[in-house]
């Protein structure tokens, strides 16, 4: 009997030890939490993908653009809004050295045109040399509070609080100037200031400088970016327009695109793009392509536009 006893006592001690593990296991497996306003089969696809890197072992790394993809850029980059808006206010009708100076290179920007080209993203850096990081990160923070406050997306706060629940690592790579994103990102994002990379240049006794910091996150920067400031393969990356398709194609794995332009077909030098819209190049890949609402706000005044500087493309989400 006492033999008989003895076996019982070890297999109920074994049966609530596998229940106490399955328990645990239970309690710290990360929970995916469904994306509201994405259809059910892009939910299951990121959670599967998610749930295959439970036992990854090296760091876990999600990359994504800033503008237009994790929020709104409709109808003007918060960059040029915020460097138009402080134009105004601090240059526009004086005639000292600084001012004529400062004026000069937005002159050379809105003849340029082009505020997606590496001129264009470089002037912006050099119209904000002088100031320090905290006065630039005002800035960008001051227009960001006035002018963009309900842009970022909800999908996309969803998808990275999936992504910190599953253990990783989530990184913004930006064409904007650094220090005017790195404020509101990081305290919207709930991720630190070091891990929003933009156009970046070389501080000086507290001030920022024209010397620009390579690589440029724009067009094939970004990728270069990657290895630069990141130092890892992400497993997951994220963009929206023709000039994150090299970040992009960095992914070990995820592909995700916001609101692709199915519009415009590339040209040659847009290289592997030759040929597609940026959607049918996506869908070609096999990229996860997203739809987040991102429309013109008719209650704010944008500068930008009054300076002559193009809108973007509206993506009403219905």
């Amino acid at each position: 009997m006492k033999i008989f006893s003895r076996i019982r006592g070890v297999a109920m001690f074994a049966v609530l030890m596998l229940l106490l593990l399955s328990s645990c296991e239970n309690q710290t497996k990360p929970k995916y939490t469904n994306i509201e306003g994405w259809p059910q089969e892009t939910n299951d696809r990121i959670e599967e993908f998610l749930n295959s890197t439970l036992d990854y072992q090296d760091r876990k790394v999600a990359v994504f653009d800033g503008d237009g993809t994790v929020f709104g850029q409709v109808p003007h980059y918060l960059a040029d809004e915020a460097l138009y808006q402080y134009a105004e206010k601090t240059f526009k009708g004086k005639d000292d050295s600084l001012s004529i100076a400062k004026l000069k290179i937005l002159d050379e920007m809105i003849a340029d045109g082009d505020n997606v080209g590496k001129p264009y993203v470089e002037n912006r850096v050099h119209f904000l040399a002088g100031l320090s990081p905290d006065e630039i990160a005002r800035i960008g923070t001051d227009c960001f509070e006035a002018m963009y406050k309900d842009k970022f997306y909800p999908e996309m706060k969803a998808l990275i609080a999936n992504l910190k629940e599953f253990g990783f690592e989530v990184w913004i790579l930006t064409a904007s100037p650094e220090y005017l994103y790195q404020g509101f990102f990081a305290r919207e994002l709930g991720i630190s200031p070091v891990n929003i990379v933009g156009a970046r240049s070389v501080v000086e006794h507290g001030k920022t400088t024209s010397k620009i910091i390579l690589p440029i996150p724009q067009d094939d920067g970004k990728a270069n970016s990657i290895p630069t400031f990141i130092k890892t393969k992400p497993l997951i990356v994220g963009g929206n327009s023709r000039g994150d398709m090299d970040m992009i194609n960095e992914s070990a794995g995820l592909k995700i695109v916001v609101n692709p332009d199915d519009v415009d077909v590339r040209g040659p030098k847009d290289g592997p793009m030759n040929g597609h819209t940026v959607k049918s190049y996506w869908e070609k890949e096999g990229a996860v392509i997203v739809k987040c609402h991102d429309v013109r706000d008719t209650t704010k005044r944008f500068l930008t536009g009054e300076w002559k500087i193009r809108e973007n493309i509206p993506h009403p989400k219905n």
